[in-house]
């Protein structure tokens, strides 16, 4: 079998996680599938040394279009490719294997009104549409997902397969005390903190999180422990999100809220392991992967009760109404001071990632790819 898999956003947030942590999984299960990884040098080198039956199909990340697809039709077509897999919802039509999409969410599409929305929008949702019914099979990272893949585009169930994500295998949920040490002195973060990790888009909720945690500040000014709380968000760079820049003006916490932007996988976890934390009040989510991260390190989780969170975080997170700030503060206030359900939250944590497993999710991967070469040479 000759599987190739999309690697050009391995080095993007979430998709190019789930990307890295497929790759390298498959580089550890499976040795007699011959893999091409269609990309750039560059995107196979964050990847690391991989097994002899991984090769680079040199391809750039050109704009979706006509040529495009030419292109990768005719380079896959004569390597002999039985199956062809984008980890990320792309509108590829043209290749002539069957194709497998990974679907991570359909966010781009869950507020798209027909009557009212702009036409490049809706160009968009119709290619997408079609490539989606033309796909062999679609990889759905929650049961969540996969409802919305039904109820926005159409498709039948049976088409559908659920696979769920898994903690990136690079975090070290016991960082090395010295190395915790050196990272919180180097961030000038010894103060107790409240973490978001994550990218910063609209339907992260972050105004809100914002203006709830000033709320919370202004309650325990004078508490013993968390006088000098802050809000720590990891993700974009401040520069590029200005209504960001004005929440916090607004709620008058310019010496409380820092943003970090991007940082690599060794500071993620140790920010997640001492947080006091960890807040993800998402207005949509395809699965949410961060706060079971933050889980994995031992951090109490505040989350919304909206979208594929409560099914991937189960009982191990304090769920709230994401369009009530005031919930949200409440929330905040109860995950510091409630040290009983702290505990609880914690535990059911740890317990609550053991049932993620790359191996797992790769093993079911494995399965879908079979039984698509196996229809196709039938």
């Amino acid at each position: 079998m000759i599987v190739a898999l999309d690697i050009r956003r391995v080095r993007d947030f979430g998709t190019g996680t789930y990307t890295r942590n497929l790759v390298e999984a498959l580089a550890r299960l499976d040795s007699t599938t011959s893999y091409f990884l269609v990309g750039r040098d560059s995107d196979a080198a964050a990847l690391g040394r991989l097994p002899d039956n991984f090769q680079l199909l040199v391809f750039d990340r050109s704009p979706d279009g006509l040529h495009h697809n030419l292109r990768l039709a005719w380079q896959l077509h004569r390597r002999k490719v039985d199956v062809w897999h984008t980890p990320y919802l792309a509108t590829c039509w043209m290749v002539a294997c069957p194709h497998i999409i990974t679907v991570h969410d359909t966010a781009p599409f869950s507020l798209l009104a027909p009557d009212g929305a702009a036409l490049s929008d809706l160009l968009r949702f119709y290619r997408t549409r079609h490539c989606l019914r033309r796909a062999h099979r679609i990889l759905s990272v929650s049961h969540a997902t996969r409802r919305d893949l039904i109820r926005q585009f159409g498709l039948p169930a049976d088409k559908i397969e659920v696979v769920y994500n898994a903690v990136d295998a690079q975090l070290d949920p016991h960082p090395a005390p010295d190395e915790v040490e050196h990272t919180l002195s180097r961030y000038s973060a010894h103060d107790p903190y409240l973490l978001y990790a994550g990218n910063v888009s609209p339907r992260k909720n972050l105004p809100r999180l914002i203006e709830a945690f000033a709320l919370v500040k202004h309650e325990l000014r004078d508490h013993p422990d968390y006088r000098n709380l802050k809000l720590i968000i990891i993700g974009d760079e401040l520069s590029q999100n200005p209504q960001l820049r004005r929440a916090v003006v607004k709620s008058r916490a310019q010496n409380h809220v820092r943003f970090l932007g991007f940082v690599p996988p060794q500071t993620l976890s140790v920010f997640y392991s001492r947080a006091a934390a960890f807040a993800f009040p998402s207005l949509y989510e395809g699965f949410g992967l961060p706060p079971l991260e933050a889980m994995a390190h031992g951090a109490p989780v505040l989350a919304s009760n909206v979208s594929a969170l409560p099914e991937v975080l189960g009982e191990a997170a304090l769920y709230v109404n994401p369009e009530n700030v005031f919930d949200i503060s409440r929330g905040i206030r109860s995950l510091l001071l409630d040290k009983k359900l702290r505990k609880q939250l914690v535990k059911r944590g740890h317990a609550q990632v053991e049932k993620f497993s790359w191996k797992e999710s790769v093993r079911r991967v494995l399965e879908v790819y079979k039984a698509a070469a196996g229809a196709e040479a039938s």
